[in-house]
């Protein structure tokens, strides 16, 4: 049986999910069960199962999520002016950096598309085609070149006296037009 998106989640069905994102949040990946979800809800595991059929939904609803505050903090990036590539990097920094396990939920395993709230992968989207001018296939380089930068940066792989500012810098305005 196919999960439900998340804009039709039940109530119940939302503050499960809204736990699972604290637990997430804490302890990454390797701490989300439903057992310990659960427990932070007072409620016996087998319970969440009425709301969300499985662990898969519950990564889709969390995903979903993660992509509309995505796209949210860039929207209001690119609202704020300026250059609009630095505007996208500076939001994707912060919200990988704000949000580390998240991030690497929505990025490092394949995306299950069907799972997601409808066209919530478009939306987070959107800013970066549209400070590229359009172009999917730049928009596509870029995020790919952010993706390796802020991983790098999360993993702790660059040297202590490296300028990150200074390459996220050179980096995004190597893709200006």
């Amino acid at each position: 049986m196919p999960a439900t998106a998340p804009t039709q989640l039940s109530p119940r069905a939302r503050e499960i999910v809204a736990a699972a994102r604290e637990l997430l949040e804490q302890e990454g990946v390797e701490g989300l069960s439903m057992r310990r979800i659960a427990d932070r809800l007072d409620i016996r595991a087998p319970s969440i199962y009425k709301h969300l059929p499985d662990k898969e939904a519950l990564e889709a609803a969390l995903i979903s999520d993660g992509f509309t505050d995505w796209a949210e903090l860039c929207e209001r990036a690119m609202r704020d002016g300026g250059d609009p590539l630095v505007s996208f990097g500076d939001a994707y920094r912060a919200f990988a950096h704000s949000h580390p396990h998240l991030y690497r939920l929505m990025t490092e395993r394949p995306l299950p598309r069907e799972l997601l709230t409808p066209d919530v992968e478009e939306r987070a989207a959107r800013p970066l085609v549209d400070a590229v001018g359009g172009d999917p296939d730049l928009a596509r380089a870029v995020w790919a070149f952010s993706h390796g930068m802020v991983t790098l940066e999360l993993n702790d792989r660059f040297p202590p006296d490296a300028d990150i500012d200074a390459a996220w810098r050179r980096g995004l305005t190597a893709f200006r037009r």
